[in-house]
């Protein structure tokens, strides 16, 4: 009978022995497994608009509030965005609409077109540009018309002789704003006949 005891626990002691010698050897495997090295718990990544734009702001998701803001400024000015253009810049120059024009001044008081674009870039992008239409030109890339996009600025001159005079701020759908010498700070159109005619160039800050 003692003999029968022992031969049980011997046998269980082995069982027992047999399951702790294997169950160390798998845990390596799964502490190694390559699926939990190489998962995300990133919910979204958060890319460039565009990374050829410098003024491209980070992506992030579009809220409701958002939606809200965007169609508030398509509405105000006349222009249909696409929900990726930069929404500070948007709500800055919506600031500034009815500024009056101000020869030599660049605030809310009465700013010229080369004041205004200087402090609307300024404050949205934190760049100096230089202070007038004609030197502003060389701190821009020259960029063809149908590739202008939002932010970037649009020049205008009398004729081919006469040096650049005005400067805008580029919106959409051939929109620009601008403060114009017969009305302050406005949206006007390239293809109004008037800028259609003395549009110069446009060009992309670097």
């Amino acid at each position: 009978m003692k003999n029968s005891i022992l031969c049980i626990f011997a046998a269980v002691a082995l069982a027992l022995s047999y399951f702790y010698e294997v169950k160390p050897e798998a845990a390596p495997e799964e502490t190694q497994n390559p699926v939990f090295e190489s998962a995300s718990f990133v919910p979204f990544a958060l890319d460039g608009n565009d990374a050829a734009n410098p003024f491209a702001k980070t992506s992030h998701p579009i809220t409701y509030k958002d939606s809200l803001i965007y169609k508030y400024h398509s509405q105000n000015f006349a222009v249909k965005f696409d929900y990726s253009e930069d929404k500070e810049l948007l709500e800055t120059v919506s600031e500034w609409i009815g500024t009056p024009y101000r020869s030599g001044s660049s605030s809310k008081k009465g700013t010229d077109c080369s004041g205004f674009v200087t402090a609307v870039y300024r404050q949205v992008y934190g760049i100096n540009l230089s202070r007038s239409s004609r030197s502003m030109f060389q701190d821009v890339q020259r960029i063809k018309k149908d590739s202008v996009r939002t932010g970037d600025l649009v020049f205008f001159r009398r004729s081919p002789k006469q040096p650049i005079y005005h400067v805008g701020i580029y919106l959409k759908d051939g929109k620009f704003v601008h403060s114009a010498t017969n009305g302050g700070v406005m949206i006007s159109s390239l293809r109004q006949p008037y800028y259609q005619r003395n549009y110069y160039a446009a060009g992309r800050v670097n």
